[in-house]
């Protein structure tokens, strides 16, 4: 009985912080975005130019305009807005099934470093199954949603929703109009399947690949569970054991390698890459290589901004993940001194992406969103594609004469080294693990990490 009273007691707790949280994180910030027309801004290896300077509003319409640099991916205002918004976004969610082991029915409050390795995550996989030129062809559609209510009433149903949390009642909510009908042709049909599949495996649902409830399963064997502060080296190996475990033959061919004390042995990633694809049969898989590093001591150093900036400048990047103290953002592209990115701290409506043409409106940012990068801490993961071998032999060499430029008199972010880490008397490959989905060496430096006050991944 004693058991039972405290597990009531749990699950009236969680509901009251589910509702705080709803109503905490579900506001529809009016902030105003500005861009220079005389910059050209970056998006993930992609550049644009403006011909008129003015606030950027994602939800208001904008006249096109030309422009044109024959030594640069060059566009317009409509165009950036449109390959933005085609980028993955996700975010906090509520009411969706409840994670094993507790009694929460929602991340906020808890969950961004989760969101954004998911961000970082999904971005590879677009590279992947569709390509850096694929864009929503619905991107622009979300025009016409009213910034009042998109992509929920929660703002309006405060008090409903708070009544719903403590009852346990689902308050169903319209996070999209229905998809527009139009023909679609052999190549838009198949990107079309793709999109949504990509997005099902990030659905908030235990049997989602790569979805909340799996990875923190993962997440346990490292000593974390659900509501828990999760740093950077743990998900970063959170993400690399999901995608190891995932089950979808359209995944076998993607693998993820995480740097180990800010080296890539270049044999790890090329031995993964190489290694055996569907039991058996030899085959080439596209690696995700995810590099923590540091931007400096207490304070991110100012010296490393063009290394970020030339980062972001290669198609084949597919993010960093850094932010603020206990608070981690996905950032995509930079203006100037500025990086632009997209806010998981936003709270919405869990949608069930097993049923046929879900809605895909809430998991694409309308607006993004600037910040110094004085003000980033130093902590951060970078991460970028590699398709081939040959594609990552390089990038290593294209990314290291980068960071020879940066470093100076400093030392590099990270180093590109031949050979397995096994020949530097480091820890084994992870190649060659035990069952355990963490080494014990492993152990200790996530134990290490998970300290730190900074979220990263």
């Amino acid at each position: 009985m004693e058991a039972t009273g405290t597990d009531e007691v749990e699950k009236i707790k969680s509901k009251f912080m589910s509702a705080w949280h709803n109503m905490k994180y579900s506001w529809v910030l009016k902030t105003k975005t500005y861009f220079s027309r005389n910059s050209p801004v970056f998006l993930l290896g992609k550049c644009y130019h403006f011909k008129t300077e003015g606030e950027y509003r994602a939800l208001h319409s904008f006249q096109s305009s030309s422009a044109g640099v024959s030594t640069e991916i060059s566009g317009n205002v409509e165009e950036f807005r449109k390959d933005f918004i085609s980028r993955i976004w996700l975010t906090y969610r509520e009411e969706f099934p409840q994670i094993k082991g507790s009694a929460l029915t929602t991340d906020c409050g808890w969950g961004c470093t989760l969101r954004t390795g998911q961000m970082l995550l999904a971005q590879g996989l677009m590279l992947h199954f569709l390509g850096r030129a694929w864009v929503w062809p619905e991107a622009l559609a979300m025009d016409s949603c009213d910034s009042e209510s998109w992509p929920s009433s929660t703002v309006r149903k405060l008090t409903a929703s708070f009544e719903a949390s403590l009852t346990a009642e689902r308050d169903p909510r319209l996070l999209a109009r229905p998809p527009a009908r139009r023909d679609w042709d052999g190549t838009e049909r198949r990107n079309e399947l793709y999109h949504r599949k990509i997005i099902s495996w990030f659905g908030d649902s235990p049997l989602a690949a790569f979805g909340l409830h799996q990875l923190i399963e993962y997440g346990k064997k490292s000593g974390k569970m659900a509501g828990d502060w999760y740093g950077p080296a743990v998900v970063a190996h959170i993400l690399r054991k999901a995608v190891e475990e995932a089950r979808d033959p359209e995944l076998q061919g993607v693998t993820v390698y995480v740097a180990q004390d800010c080296t890539v042995y270049s044999s790890d990633v090329i031995d993964r890459q190489c290694s055996f694809v569907d039991s058996g049969k030899a085959g080439t898989k596209a690696v995700i290589i995810l590099v923590p590093v540091r931007l400096g001591g207490e304070r991110t150093n100012t010296d490393y901004l063009e290394f970020v900036k030339g980062i972001l400048s290669l198609e084949y990047c597919v993010g960093i993940i850094g932010g603020r103290p206990k608070q981690s953002y996905y950032f995509a592209g930079f203006q100037d001194d500025s990086l632009i990115y997209m806010d998981p701290h936003y709270c919405q409506s869990f949608v069930d992406v097993s049923i046929k043409d879900f809605p895909l409106e809430s998991f694409h940012c309308p607006s993004p969103k600037k910040m110094s990068f004085k003000k980033m801490d130093p902590s951060c993961t970078i991460g970028f594609y590699c398709r081939t071998v040959q594609d990552f032999e390089k990038a290593s060499e294209e990314i290291t004469k980068m960071l020879k430029s940066s470093s100076k008199e400093k030392y590099p972010l990270f180093t590109f080294v031949k050979g397995h880490s096994r020949d530097y008397d480091f820890a084994s490959s992870p190649l060659h693990e035990e069952n355990d989905l963490f080494s014990e060496d492993e152990k200790k430096r996530l134990k290490r990490f998970s300290t730190e006050e900074f979220v990263l991944l």
